[in-house]
């Protein structure tokens, strides 16, 4: 078995505007470091887009069909201050929550060692009715629980690095014992959420927040001390990582000063538990990233560590 790197050409045809951060080119930096030699052994396939059932997983069917509604023939639709539809993102947002469950089935079924899922829009901040922070639907939360309907697992895990709190993938899973969110991210930041005293109705949530300027050697500590442990004693079938590269030197969105290097040593850190609890099951789905070279390489050694090299 081998890595999987699930992505799909729809991805590119999402767009919030010029001049956005969150744009095209992310993909296409992200798929033009995979074309290296050492990648050559990545399973490449393309996902189905998810049908409106299972996007209803973890958002009411009204909300999925307003958003299937807002979506515009021509032109763009703003859905928040900072979340936009263009003509392709639907196609765009389906085939992202298409793309994790893809990768949860290949992973759960031992059709794949593990998955990097690299789609777009990203997910973390898409709340039960709500799309915010660039973000649509919440491919990690679905994925999560269509692990459970699908597969039988009981115990599914998010563990999300972005430098924004993942404030969606908490709330849909704030009151469900069965999953776990843990997150490190900068505060303060957008969105503001994720403090220490947010902890679930079932002690289900952990937040590790970093200090603007925070480096490598405080995300370690917040990983090792905090959120692995914790991680480890609820026991995971599965662990989907909420993969986000923002928290890079370069990204221009933020204030922590991660190298590629920093993602490597968290991405091998998770798959040791994953090894312990899961049978070794992991999925990432790309999240944040906004500097081209910053994104690109830490991406690289994210694929890197997945493929166990």
């Amino acid at each position: 078995m081998t890595t999987l790197f699930i992505s799909h050409p729809a991805s590119l045809n999402h767009s919030n505007g010029p001049g956005h951060p969150e744009r095209p080119d992310r993909l296409r930096a992200i798929e033009s470091v995979l074309e290296q030699e050492k990648f050559q052994p990545l399973i490449r396939v393309q996902p189905e887009p998810a049908d409106i059932e299972a996007v209803t997983l973890c958002h009411p069917r009204d909300y999925v069909e307003a958003i299937k509604e807002a979506a515009p023939k021509e032109g763009m639709v703003q859905l928040d201050a900072d979340t936009s539809m263009s003509p392709g993102s639907w196609e765009a947002a389906l085939r992202a929550v298409g793309g994790a469950m893809l990768a949860v089935d290949e992973v759960v079924t031992k059709k794949a060692a593990n998955a990097f899922v690299a789609h777009r829009p990203p997910g973390h901040h898409a709340e039960t009715v709500r799309p915010m922070g660039f973000c649509i639907f919440n491919q990690a939360a679905i994925a999560a629980r269509h692990a459970q309907r699908k597969h039988g697992l009981n115990r599914v895990a998010v563990v999300d690095f972005d430098v924004h709190h993942g404030n969606g993938t908490q709330e849909i899973f704030w009151s469900d014992p069965t999953l776990m969110y843990c997150s490190t991210h900068q505060m303060p930041l957008y969105p503001g959420t994720g403090a220490l005293s947010e902890c679930g109705d079932h002690d289900n949530i952990v937040n590790a927040p970093l200090r603007p300027g925070d480096g490598g050697a405080q995300f370690k500590e917040a990983l090792t001390s905090r959120i692995l442990p914790r991680l480890q004693a609820f026991g995971p079938e599965l662990i989907i990582m909420s993969a986000g590269f923002d928290a890079h030197q370069r990204d221009p969105l933020a204030n922590l000063q991660f190298v590629e290097d920093d993602f490597a040593w968290a991405t091998r850190k998770i798959m040791e538990v994953a090894d312990k609890t899961a049978d070794g099951s992991v999925v990432s789905v790309l999240e944040g990233g906004y500097d081209l070279q910053g994104l690109s390489l830490s991406a690289a050694a994210h694929v890197i560590a997945l493929m166990r090299g």
